[in-house]
């Protein structure tokens, strides 16, 4: 019984800590601040082609911002939704308001539209509890070690397919909203800010929940010849 109640233990404060922890993180190791009305009412008109609405927003300052409007042209252009239902936060850095392209802009927080919609947060969460709740079953000898790890293999490996189709619909859905033209032009263009290539996935990416970016684009633009 002990060894069981472990098991469900360990699952739930994996998941929890991956829903929940990039919110602490984000908190405590970053220089967050408050948006200014006029940030707040440029991000709700940038943010409403994806359907993205959230009251709780907070910006990272980058390079020179100096939390009035000021120039963050080396920045990152980072868009995420952190934190659980209910709890959710939307972060940006400064440089995706003062330095991107309105289409840009626009189609990273429709991209992040897309996952909320489709709560992939929270299936990654579920996915990484799963994997791990198997792991602690193998560890603890409640299921014997030969079958265990054929297990853990075969959760990982279909958790982490199924988030990578969660992942996609979130892609469909903000695409639905503003274009997989303007999504796909979004990801290239933070992805030559950053100084990265989009890569493809191979068998390497089967235990990753997340889809690489390339492959990503790929589909969107596959969509958009589809419907051109």
């Amino acid at each position: 019984m002990i060894g069981v109640a472990l098991v469900v233990g360990v699952g739930v404060i994996s998941a929890l800590a991956v829903s929940v922890g990039p919110l602490y993180a984000a908190d405590r190791f970053r220089e967050l601040r408050e948006p200014t009305d006029a940030e707040r009412a440029q991000i709700a008109a940038l943010a409403d082609p994806g359907g993205l609405d959230l009251d709780r927003i907070a910006i990272e300052s980058v390079g020179s911002d100096d939390g009035g409007g000021g120039s963050a042209a080396d920045g990152p252009a980072e868009v995420a939704v952190r934190g659980p239902p209910g709890r959710r936060v939307l972060f940006l850095t400064a440089d995706v308001l003062t330095d991107l392209d309105e289409d840009v802009a626009i189609g990273l927080l429709a991209a992040e539209a897309g996952r909320v919609a489709t709560y992939y947060a929270e299936f990654r969460a579920v996915a990484v509890g799963a994997v791990l709740a198997t792991l602690a079953a193998v560890v603890t000898t409640l299921v014997p070690f030969e079958s265990g790890f054929a297990a853990v293999i075969a959760v990982g490996v279909a958790a982490f397919w199924a988030g990578r189709r969660v992942q996609y619909a979130a892609d469909t859905r903000a695409a639905d909203a503003v274009g997989a033209d303007r999504v796909a032009d979004a990801f290239e263009r933070v992805a030559e800010r950053r100084g990265v290539e989009p890569e493809t996935g191979d068998w390497s990416t089967w235990f990753e929940v997340q889809p690489p970016l390339g492959d990503r684009i790929a589909r969107l633009r596959e969509r958009a010849a589809d419907e051109g």
